[in-house]
């Protein structure tokens, strides 16, 4: 009678739903059944877009697709790197947008970084009168929307500048003026490719020579003069294979002709406003994510330091700064995507941006507004996530390493 129970439970209803909802309750199978029902309820969505996208775009008589990439594109662009000319594609546009914005950034994000790191060290200065400038200059600027920072800089400064007549000197190379920033251009001759290499090298050379001291002074514990050393190698021996080849490079410079500069390179009025208000506004989040990093650090550490003959800047460079960057890093990297991100509202004042070439004038003209808007987004993700990437393979180096 035992064993017929037994098969009989076994067979039992009751017993297959009890082994239904133990199924159910195991977390490995949740855990996939519920990602199974989000990445189908994700792409019934995105299919129901794109066939709603679709016909309404013929119901309207739309054409889409990316074949306008190849159609001209009747319009000029104010200021460009790539060169361009009315009447190329609206590919090539794209190409000079992406090159104007990533040019904005780059610099944008090297001059936030390197300011943001001295207001954050002027705030923990002792001197009251140096903390307090940090101070203010963090909440006024921070607490100040950008965009009324970018039109301050363009209405109000670069636009008042004198014109070209009067225009602003610096060893008659260098002229600011309301029209721009007018600067010696680089003209490289024959051979100064190899300066170029000789450029490289150095730069590894320098790394080389960082890495190996640092290795150096932890098994030894002395130090290295890695700083000069470097700067000597880094310009050095550029300089010298300069020299040898016959220094083949000249400067073409500016000089006024007539009711304008001529010659040398410029920068509109548009890109240096824009480049000042996004330095200025990220580098106050900037100095306070350094601030925090550093009040993170324990003080026992600064003693430690000072104990063992350590002057306070070869502190803060040595040991604070490096514990530092544990908790600086991660604010670090939303401000930088920040900086990229944020650079579209140059449309506000005319700087010809990816924004403002692309989707904007480009988007009128052709009416593709999804493949646009499209390959817009697509380069704004590329950089945030190229950005997240590296800082975060920095991070994980700068980590507490546990044994």
């Amino acid at each position: 009678e035992g064993p017929v129970m037994a098969v009989l439970e076994k067979g039992s209803p009751r017993r297959e739903s009890r082994s239904i909802i133990e199924w159910l309750n195991d977390e490995r199978v949740r855990s996939v059944l519920y990602q199974a029902i989000v990445a189908i309820a994700v792409i019934a969505v995105a299919r129901y877009l794109f066939v709603n996208t679709s016909e309404n775009l013929q119901a309207r008589g739309m054409s889409s697709g990316f074949d306008f990439l190849s159609g001209t594109a009747g319009f000029s662009i104010a200021w460009s790197v790539l060169p361009y000319e009315a009447g190329d594609s609206y590919f090539r546009v794209y190409l000079v947008g992406i090159v104007n914005t990533l040019l904005i950034s780059l610099v944008a994000i090297v001059c936030t970084t390197l300011l943001g790191f001295i207001m954050g060290i002027m705030r923990l200065s002792k001197n009251w009168l140096i903390s307090k400038i940090a101070a203010w200059y963090v909440e006024i600027l921070r607490n100040t929307p950008l965009l009324l920072q970018i039109l301050f800089w363009f209405l109000a400064v670069f636009s008042l500048l004198p014109p070209p007549r009067g225009s602003y000197g610096l060893l008659d190379m260098f002229f600011l003026n309301n029209r721009g920033l007018y600067m010696p251009a680089p003209v490289p001759g024959d051979g100064f490719d190899i300066t170029m290499i000789a450029i490289l090298l150095a730069i590894a050379a320098t790394y080389a020579t960082a890495v190996w001291a640092k290795k150096r002074q932890m098994a030894t514990g002395q130090q290295f003069p890695t700083f000069w050393v470097g700067l000597g190698i880094l310009f050095g021996l550029p300089l010298v294979v300069f020299v040898a080849t016959g220094s083949p490079l000249t400067f073409d410079f500016a000089a006024r002709k007539g009711f304008n500069f001529q010659g040398g390179v410029s920068v509109p009025p548009a890109f240096c406003a824009l480049l000042l208000a996004l330095v200025i506004y990220h580098s106050a989040y900037m100095a306070e994510a350094v601030r925090a990093g550093i009040l993170s650090v324990s003080h026992g550490q600064t003693e430690a330091a000072y104990s063992l003959g350590l002057r306070p800047g070869m502190t803060l460079r040595l040991v604070i700064i490096p514990q530092a960057m544990r908790a600086v890093v991660p604010p670090m990297i939303s401000n930088w995507m920040n900086v990229v991100k944020n650079s579209s509202l140059a449309i506000a004042i005319g700087y010809p941006d990816l924004v403002a070439v692309y989707m904007q004038t480009s988007l009128n003209q052709s009416g593709h507004a999804i493949e646009i808007v499209a390959m817009v987004m697509l380069f704004y993700m590329s950089v945030s996530l190229t950005i997240s990437m590296a800082l975060n393979y920095y991070n994980k180096l700068v980590q507490l390493k546990e044994r």
